[in-house]
């Protein structure tokens, strides 16, 4: 049956791709997925077992004569994120990916694509599906809730596995291998408010952010990107301040790795200073798009009168709130004093989210040092304390730690030199892979990371650049017929 990949090589890449994109996978919501590929390995009469936090395991034997070398694990997982835009009306949980192409690129239609790391899984897929490979003994790991906790790597036990050399396929810029990869802890802010009755001298306002790139909290934070919720307090902590401005509702971003794109605020304002309030929004306007000009071409701010909202947030938690949120930091924190332009520490002002009771809000923390991790945290913690919030941490997850003495890093330079005549980039990430908590649980596991092209991960602007496929299915195939002694 033709589908939008018909026509795509390698076909069989394209074709599970496309199944893929069938079968709804959110985080810690993978069984449907999960049944798909173990569907998958029982077709091929592949062995195959499931542990108790839901990771995959297939193994196939090695292709006639090359028995001789080591067992190699390939690995990806299984969920995705599952970003919209806000017209969207996509139902995660049970809708289909609607994938197109627009010139060198796959894309989604109003959602993320979930080419991270739905790419990485069909690559395993069409290996186990092949006849023709040449290989030594291979393991597909297929792990769970990478995306909102890293709860599969983390659930791995000692033994589940059997091979010591591990190819992660979960790396976005084709032509660069990774070696390395950052830590990174969550902070969670819980602010208790009350609701307080509406003085009818007022005019309610929508006040809202939206048109941003968004995109990965980690590979993306360097950028210069605006994130929604700091453009959107910056202008009510000013207008609270000038025109006594009083905030019902505010709400924005999403996910915990991914800088918020959007961001609303339902507000009041006196009517005696109306007139100067609108022109004030229009002024704010205008300065904050010159300043995000390059990096945010498509912001809008949107402005329009409501109703008036049936309660406000107290007078004391608004103030707490608004100063909290200026002050908290966002942004790159510390670069690297070894390698050069690469991010050490950063932060994430991922969300802004309100209940009956209580407001939550919700930061991630990274580094490759675990001393700036622990300064970044006790950075935002402060904060927060200062304003009165309840502030907790989750356990993280550790970093990798380059080698660049790597026996499979040897190889895959070396395949990549061979097949593209091009020397490939050594880096490290500023972003989490499970790399550091499967290096963890196995100690001299040797590791190396690796992809195709995708850009706007974590958004419905992601994108998977259709020729760097090819290029990634090739390295695999030559990397796995030389793996190492």
């Amino acid at each position: 049956m033709k589908t939008v990949f018909t026509g795509l090589s390698p076909e069989k890449v394209w074709y599970y791709f496309g199944e893929i994109c069938k079968v709804p996978r959110p985080s810690k919501k993978e069984k449907l997925i999960s049944d798909y590929i173990l569907s998958v390995a029982r077709k091929l009469n592949l062995e195959n077992e499931i542990d108790e936090a839901g990771n995959i395991l297939i193994r196939k034997p090695a292709t006639n004569g090359y028995s001789h070398l080591p067992v190699v694990i390939l690995q990806s997982h299984i969920d995705m994120v599952c970003e919209k835009n806000s017209d969207s009306y996509h139902d995660f949980d049970n809708d289909p990916i609607i994938p197109r192409i627009e010139g060198e690129w796959v894309k989604a239609t109003g959602t993320t694509l979930g080419a991270d790391d739905g790419i990485g899984i069909a690559v395993q897929l069409a290996i186990l599906d092949s006849t023709n490979i040449e290989h030594g003994a291979i393991e597909m790991l297929f792990t769970v809730d990478e995306e909102t906790g890293l709860t599969g790597a983390k659930g791995l036990k000692p033994g589940f596995l059997k091979g010591n050399i591990l190819l992660n396929l979960d790396s976005e810029d084709e032509g660069e291998l990774f070696i390395g990869c950052a830590g990174g802890q969550d902070t969670k802010i819980v602010m208790n408010y009350s609701r307080v009755a509406v003085n009818y001298d007022f005019t309610g306002y929508q006040i809202k952010v939206s048109g941003l790139q968004g995109g990965h909290s980690g590979d993306d934070i360097n950028k210069g990107r605006g994130n929604a919720i700091k453009i959107l307090n910056r202008l009510l902590w000013m207008s609270s301040h000038q025109f006594e401005v009083r905030v019902s509702e505010m709400a924005g971003g999403n996910l915990r790795n991914a800088i918020a794109r959007e961001a609303f605020a339902n507000i009041i304002v006196p009517n005696r200073f109306t007139n100067e309030f609108i022109e004030y929004v229009k002024k704010f306007t205008a300065i904050t798009k010159e300043e995000f000009k390059i990096a945010e071409p498509t912001l809008m701010l949107g402005f329009f009168p409501v109703e008036l909202p049936s309660f406000l947030i107290d007078l004391s938690t608004q103030d707490r709130l608004l100063n909290a949120l200026y002050a908290c930091p966002h942004g790159v924190i510390a670069m690297s004093a070894i390698v050069p332009n690469f991010v050490e520490t950063s932060t994430n002002l991922a969300s802004v989210k309100m209940t009956d009771k209580l407001i939550e809000i919700g930061t991630s923390q990274r580094s490759s040092s675990e001393h700036g991790k622990e300064d970044v945290l006790n950075m935002v913690e402060s904060v927060f304390r200062l304003a009165g919030g309840k502030i907790t941490h989750n356990d993280g997850y550790p970093g990798w730690t380059p080698n660049p003495k790597s026996p499979i890093l040897d190889v895959t330079h070396n395949a990549y030199l061979k097949l593209f005549d091009q020397e490939p980039k050594v880096l490290a990430i500023h972003a989490g892979l499970e790399c550091g908590l499967i290096g963890e649980q196995y100690p001299g596991i040797d590791m190396i990371s690796y992809g195709p092209t995708i850009k706007g991960a974590h958004s419905p602007d992601e994108r998977l650049q259709i020729n760097t496929v090819q290029r990634f299915w090739d390295l695999t195939l030559e990397v796995l017929k030389n793996i190492p002694y």
